[in-house]
């Protein structure tokens, strides 16, 4: 009988299992901080018609009126629907978003706010989920 083949750890196989892991986290690296491209705008829209263009750098606090109230604030980078007279109020549990490509929606009052990156640039994604 043929003696069972048997797979043996060399020397040079600790350097190709060390560099593809120095390559994943560089390419899991990349795409968790985002792409970087600056500061970024919110664009308020309401019944598909931009209103407003909001700079994120800036703090603020707004009320958006239609068929209910929304109070928007920026603080710190970031933008959320703090406070709605909305049902269910999903619009306020989405919480606080700062990355281009993110978005807020409050279906009742057809009120969307998007984050694009201030120069108009690429997102750097296809789409955001969580």
């Amino acid at each position: 009988m043929d003696k069972p083949l048997r797979l043996r750890f060399r020397p040079g196989d600790l350097v190709a299992v060390s560099a593809i892991a120095l390559l994943a986290s560089a390419v899991a690296l990349i795409f968790l901080t985002g792409s970087g491209t600056g500061p970024a705008e919110a664009e308020i829209r309401q019944n598909g018609e931009l209103i407003d263009t909001i700079p994120l750098d800036r703090d603020t606090e707004f009320v958006i009126s239609g068929d209910y109230e929304n109070t928007v604030t920026v603080k710190d980078g970031e933008i959320a629907i703090t406070v709605s007279d909305c049902p269910g109020e999903d619009c306020v549990h989405s919480g606080w978003r700062s990355s281009a490509g993110q978005s807020i929606v409050c279906l009742p009052n057809l009120v969307e706010i998007r984050i694009v990156p201030a120069d108009g640039g690429e997102t750097g994604v296809d789409g955001v989920t969580g």
